[in-house]
């Protein structure tokens, strides 16, 4: 049951034919127009200028244009922008502009508000789980991001909650962004990333949209995987290497696998075989992320050293392998550190 206050109407959630429909325009055009307004970052009707005066009051009194706002801006020295935002109904989430050292802009955004996976190292997974964000919702933190830092780069689904448990809603929000009479974003920047649920991974095969996809692994090693990701009890790995087989076959691309090392835990040279093992037969690539510290998360976060050590066990058993650098970690905008618990 939908909270009574979501906003299912808001117009940043909507295709042109759909804004053509909901506002009962006269002429197609006119939902073009909007709609590019939108997509141009603009928050309020008064910017709109090639529309009426008489329309734009019209809307302004009648009709929502965003359904969240802003409630905190943190930034990193990095560069890293973190924003919370309040969506109609009171429930808050966070999404991270992220830059790398070429200056590329990736918007780091969520599909939930908090996560029912109950991953063990991720801070969203504690919160618990409210409810599914609309695409309108998911769209707007795009634009909330860009109107901070500029044009953006790519976006990927990796903030707070699981996207392929609200992947029809990812689905509107990558037809809204890609639309060539908006933003117009490259579905090549896009990526989506599932703690591996392998039905979502055929249905993103066989359904769309044409994205990128990135598996949240973190170990090959079915007894720890459960212990520390229980969807590997409904989701085992030989279930998930099946499902990342068809996905690749079936579009031509490459997956990546995600590991979130942590010290002591996922790194030894067990971990590298089985995380080889895994691999064999699979078109993909190894992304590394070291656990970024949660407060009251039992883990810590592996030396550069035993990192360093890792990735040669892994590159010496033919494996394509990228370190990632920590982002973010100061504001709480890294991975596995999204969201907050209630001040109550």
């Amino acid at each position: 049951m939908k909270p009574q206050n979501i906003n299912e109407k808001a117009l940043t959630g909507m295709l042109p034919e759909e804004l053509f429909s909901h506002l009962s325009l006269d002429k197609p055009f006119r939902a073009k127009q909007l709609f590019r307004w939108i997509a141009a970052g603009h928050a309020n009707f008064e910017q709109m200028t090639n529309i009426s005066p008489e329309m734009r009051e019209y809307w302004a009194q009648n009709e929502t244009l965003y359904s969240t706002k802003i409630t905190q801006t943190l930034r990193d020295p990095d560069g890293t922008i973190k924003l919370q935002i309040s969506c109609a109904d009171g429930a808050a989430v966070e999404t991270v502009l992220l830059i790398d050292h070429a200056g590329r802009k990736t918007a780091c955004v969520s599909c939930q508000v908090g996560c029912p996976m109950d991953c063990a190292f991720c801070q969203t997974g504690h919160l618990g789980y409210t409810r599914n964000l609309l695409a309108g919702e998911i769209v707007e933190q795009f634009f909330h991001l860009e109107r901070q830092a500029g044009k953006l780069d790519s976006i990927v689904f990796m903030g707070m909650g699981e996207p392929m448990l609200n992947l029809e809603a990812i689905r509107k929000t990558v037809a809204i962004l890609t639309h060539p009479e908006g933003r117009g974003l490259s579905k090549r920047r896009i990526t989506i990333s599932t703690c591996g649920l392998s039905d979502g991974i055929r249905s993103l095969a066989d359904d769309g949209p044409d994205i990128r996809l990135a598996v949240s692994l973190t170990t090959a090693n079915e007894k720890l995987r459960s212990e520390l990701m229980p969807v590997t009890h409904s989701h085992p790995l030989k279930k998930l290497k099946e499902a990342i087989l068809y996905f690749s076959e079936k579009t031509g691309k490459r997956v990546t696998l995600e590991a979130a090392l942590m010290g002591g835990v996922n790194t030894g040279e067990k971990d590298a075989e089985e995380l080889a093992a895994f691999s064999q037969g699979l078109s993909v690539h190894i992304n590394l992320i070291p656990w970024n510290a949660v407060p009251e998360i039992p883990f810590t976060t592996p030396s550069s050293a035993e990192t360093a050590a890792f990735v040669k066990m892994l590159e010496s058993r033919g494996l394509n392998v990228t370190l990632r650098t920590h982002r973010g970690r100061s504001i709480g905008g890294a991975c596995g550190q999204l969201g907050k618990k209630s001040d109550k």
